[in-house]
Order: C-alpha cells, then structure tokens, then sequence
C-alpha cells in the first residue's frame, strides 16, 4: 500500500518515506516504513540521517533542496524508532535504496526524532535569480505559472520572495506569450490556508504568464538602515517603519 497525498487532481504517492506533522509535503518529521507487510511507520533518529541522506529524501517527495535538518523540529515520535543508520551518497533516487548501518545507539528517545524543511521547489527565470518568470516544479515538470486575472498581487508574491531568500516583492506583471502552451494555475482557495504551491497547481493551457521581481537580499537590507534614519533626508518611499524582527523576515 502506497503513502499517497491527494493534490487537487493529482496523486503524489511515496511507498518509503514521509514528512508528518508539517506545514506542507514538503517539511515535517521523518518516517520510514520499516515493515512492508503490516505498513509500519518508524520515526528516525537525528544522529542517523546527514544532509546526504536529508537530499535523497527531498528530490524522492518531489520537493527542493533540504534547508533545515533537526531533532524534534515537528513534534516528537509517537511510535517506534528506525534503528539503522543511513549512508547515503547524495545520488539516489530513494531514502531505502541507500546504504546503511547498524545504529550505534541503543535507544533513541522520542525528542530526537529528527525533522525535515525541504525548499519548496519554486524559481524565477529570467535576468537575475530574484526576478523574472515565476516557475514551479510539479509532477516533475518545471512550468511558468499562470496569471490569471488579478490573484497574484504583491502579498501573495511575498511568500516566494521569502522562500527565495530575495527579501521584498517588488512588482508583479502579466505577460503574453505568442503562443498558448502548458502552465501551472494556483488555485487561490487553496494557497490561502497556506498551502505550498506545488500543492495548488493545476494544468491549464494558455499564454499568461506570471513575471515576478523581488527586492534582493541588499535592497531588503537597505531599507531596514534606511528605516532608522532621519527620513527627513530621504524620499518617503524609503522611510518604512520596520523593525530589525521584522527585517529578518525579509532576509
């Protein structure tokens, strides 16, 4: 029996490994099926999995590259515990099919069940790595994502930014393709209660296209030192009123 998650009008099935108790697909603790026959899941132990081991993971739930690895990160385990030691290489297509060892620890207590922050697979395309075409990964096929009507507006965008660590949302555009072709619409019902947007993609075919530019780790960090000038010196674009808490949400 396979680990499947419904996602709008598609399937992603995982019969190995799973992310529980996150905000997406794509984070939450680790378990692996330790026994086929009667579907066992087991947590697995912090000091068992490296960030080899964290990228296999990722790429086999279809996510982007592993940003945060750590012990009780999304709650501690409620069942049994992996008692092996992964040693993967970084190249393989599944957390199982990867080397491993016995663990060198007897126990390992529930609070170290290690958790798992995969990026969410999302890229702009164009002049800069924090601006252009706004690209998500899904069912393993990179898309420009669709613009549809007036959905995507600055706050909606700031999530990407944030997750691409550009700082800000700067602009959103509609652009015109010559041509139709195969796109990834987000449903906005389903982004609102934060879900990823790989979670709300849906096929569309059609030539509007999502262009999207963020403000860059340097101009996020501009305005906050700005901020604490006398804004009597500068235009009253750059006299925002935020705080260094809420500069790093920016960076």
């Amino acid at each position: 029996m396979l680990f499947c998650v419904s996602v709008l009008s598609s399937i992603i099935c995982s019969d190995s490994v799973r992310l529980v108790n996150g905000a997406s697909l794509c984070s939450g603790r680790l378990e692996v099926k330790s026994h086929q026959s009667n579907q066992t899941w087991s947590s697995v132990c912090e000091d068992d999995v490296d960030l080899q081991d964290a990228e296999v993971v990722c790429r086999e739930l279809g996510c982007g590259a592993p940003s945060v690895l750590k012990g009780a990160l999304y709650g501690e385990a409620k069942g049994p515990m992996w008692t092996k030691e992964f040693q993967c290489g970084g190249h393989e297509s599944g957390l199982l099919d990867c080397g491993s060892l016995d663990s060198a620890r007897n126990t390992c207590s529930p609070g170290e069940a290690v958790g798992l922050t995969c990026s969410e697979p999302i890229r702009l395309v164009g002049p800069s790595r924090c601006a252009g075409t706004l690209e998500v990964k899904h069912e393993a096929d990179w898309r420009p994502v669709f613009h549809h009507k007036d959905d995507w507006d600055l706050r909606r965008s700031a999530a990407v930014c944030r997750e691409l660590k550009c700082g800000a949302p700067v602009s959103v555009e509609r652009r015109t393709e010559p041509s139709d072709r195969f796109l990834w619409m987000i449903v906005s019902k389903c982004s609102m209660f934060g879900s990823s947007l790989r979670e709300c993609a849906q096929s569309v075919y059609n030539s509007s296209i999502l262009d999207l530019t963020c403000s860059g780790r340097r101009a996020a960090a501009l305005i906050w030192f700005l901020s604490f000038s006398q804004c009597d010196n500068f235009a009253d674009d750059f006299c925002f009123n935020v705080s260094p808490r809420q500069h790093d949400r920016f960076l």
